[in-house]
């Protein structure tokens, strides 16, 4: 799983090109698992971030003790509330974000919904973010996501990974 294609490395200075930092010397390493979850319909689970103005794929970080499939699936049930069933892979990215020395590399996957759909169980922190799930095409996903305006650090990188991811679904 940990082989998959590389499609982008997304730097803090292609986004921020007007802001200088100091020279990072060690990126502290995060691995998470996001995917493409198509239901019956051939509608794809996107999550609105509202109070963020942005969009994303559901997933999130590998916990301690977890593998990336693991992961996978944990987040699959919290965001979208429901189990998928892998189907491929998409790629990978990695992110460079300077401001926090973080290198976030994402593992996206296709999948689709094992079973019925069920409802988002999101932490305080994404209800506060304005979390919602909804299930569009991914032409209008694709579209969605390169008209939003982030207004985080956060959400300048979800939203140039997650097109990124969509628009290299095979």
């Amino acid at each position: 799983m940990e082989f998959m294609k590389l499609l982008k490395s997304i730097k803090h200075q292609e986004l921020f090109p007007e802001e200088i930092l100091g020279e990072i010397k060690k990126y502290e390493k995060r691995q998470a698992a996001r995917a493409i979850v198509f239901d019956v319909e051939e509608k794809i689970a996107i999550l609105k971030v509202a109070n963020k103005n942005y969009h994303k794929l559901p997933g999130g970080g590998v916990e301690e003790g977890e593998n990336l499939q693991i992961a996978l699936e944990r987040e699959m049930l919290e965001e979208i509330g429901s189990k998928v069933l892998v189907t491929g892979e998409v790629g990978r990215i990695l992110e460079y974000r300077d401001r926090w020395n973080l290198e976030n590399e994402s593992f996206c996957y296709l999948a689709k919904v094992d079973g019925e759909k069920g409802q988002p169980d999101f932490t305080e922190g994404e209800k506060e973010n304005g979390f919602k799930l909804i299930w569009i095409s991914v032409e209008e996903a694709i579209e969605k996501i390169k008209s939003d305006k982030p207004i985080d650090y956060e959400g300048k990188f979800i939203q140039v990974r997650d097109l990124c991811f969509l628009e290299n679904i095979n």
